[in-house]
């Protein structure tokens, strides 16, 4: 969300953030640059989102996803309703699903064009879960809340102007769920100069790491999955190297846990510095959507990636080529020791891999499509 507020900011254009904080994810503008603060005139409403089980409850009985419905707040469409009847806007961004409740005051309140920018379709990530558990009780829950995620997200596809799409991936899956709105895929991107690129070092001591938000099932699910069933193999074979994980909201029985050769570090304070002290980033998701960031920030640094399908999903990557993919927690184990016993593929990998972020992911390339997809909704 940052690189396309701060990318429309240098194509010339005015933008107005209004955000939600949450227990969660505080707002902390004094963390944030003094330029990037003015310009953007950013604010942010508490909502609490933390998931109350009445309301879950009364979920079975309603039409509503409560996944979406609780992140509708009266405070923040007040405030809404007085930013649109203060100013005139060309458009609205609605960034993911969870901002879609203020369809309706958005409509009321202003002419502006309505543009969904899609994370990653919902409902597939909770399908895929329910996909992935064997918990008969947890299984029927999931279901049923995918089922009311693909709900919402069929009526949302009626109510706004555009959708700009992440990944190929979500956008394939817009089009089979019968999209008829103007659709563009545009791809997260990163200011290429602020990434430098270092081979990782080779040989004996290679060093596996994940990087990811913590807070997220998928990201848990993925790390608990490689840590039993994967890490156990790659830890007897070769005891030297070692594999840390880091990301914020890390949960207790991850940092309490003593994995040989593990260490957990909870969130870390720069990960670009943390990327690059390490050398192979594992991303062991099971059940996702959308695209993965850190894999592009991954190689952009020049480390090596080893992924599942699901968590390479979106990036045009080829297997062996730029990126490893590794279907089941053997493969994971044979990769890092055809790494460990490679130098040159390692290398080999870790330029391509910087080659396809170039090609695919530079912000400025990726800015002047969405702004000209922009243009193209205000000209109907």
């Amino acid at each position: 969300m940052h690189m396309v507020t701060q990318g429309l900011l240098q194509a010339g254009h005015e933008v107005k953030v209004l955000c939600i904080a949450t227990h969660k994810h505080p707002f902390k503008p004094e963390e944030m640059p003094s330029g990037y603060r003015a310009s953007t005139d950013i604010e942010a409403i508490f909502v609490d989102t933390r998931v109350n089980v009445i309301d879950a409850l009364s979920n079975f009985i309603t039409s509503d996803s409560y996944n979406i419905s609780r992140f509708f707040s009266p405070d923040m469409d007040l405030r809404l309703n007085q930013l649109l009847k203060r100013g005139k806007f060309d458009l609205v961004i609605l960034e993911s699903l969870f901002m879609t409740p203020y369809i309706g005051t958005i409509r009321r309140f202003s002419k502006a064009r309505i543009v969904l920018r899609s994370h990653n379709l919902e409902y597939v990530i909770w399908e895929r879960m329910a996909g992935g558990t064997k918990n008969v009780a947890r299984k029927t829950y999931l279901n049923y809340l995918a089922r009311k995620l693909k709900d919402t997200e069929l009526q949302v596809m009626t109510q706004v102007d555009g959708i700009a799409s992440i990944s190929a991936e979500d956008t394939r899956h817009y089009r089979k769920l019968g999209v008829k709105i103007p659709l563009v895929t545009v791809p997260f991107g990163l200011n290429l100069e602020e990434y430098n690129f270092q081979v990782p070092h080779s040989g004996h001591g290679l060093d596996l790491f994940h990087i990811g938000s913590m807070d997220w099932s998928p990201n848990i699910e993925g790390i608990v999955w490689f840590l039993e069933d994967s890490w156990p193999e790659i830890h007897a074979k070769h005891p030297e190297v070692r594999f840390t994980i880091a990301g914020r909201n890390m949960p207790a029985h991850l940092l309490d846990s003593e994995y040989p050769g593990v260490k957990v570090l909870g969130e870390v304070e720069n990960a670009k510095q943390f990327i690059t002290s390490n050398d192979i980033m594992v991303v062991p998701l099971l059940s996702a959507g959308g695209m993965r960031v850190k894999i592009i920030e991954a190689m952009a640094l020049g480390r090596v990636v080893i992924s599942t399908t699901i968590g390479a999903e979106g990036i045009p990557c080829t297997h062996e080529k730029d990126i490893l993919i590794a279907s089941n927690p053997a493969q994971f184990a044979l990769y890092v020791e055809k790494l460990l016993q490679s130098s040159s593929f390692l290398s080999e990998l870790s330029f391509a891999g910087r080659g396809l972020v170039e090609t695919h992911f530079d912000n400025k390339i990726l800015i002047a499509k969405l702004v000209s997809f922009y243009e193209s909704l205000l000209d109907k």
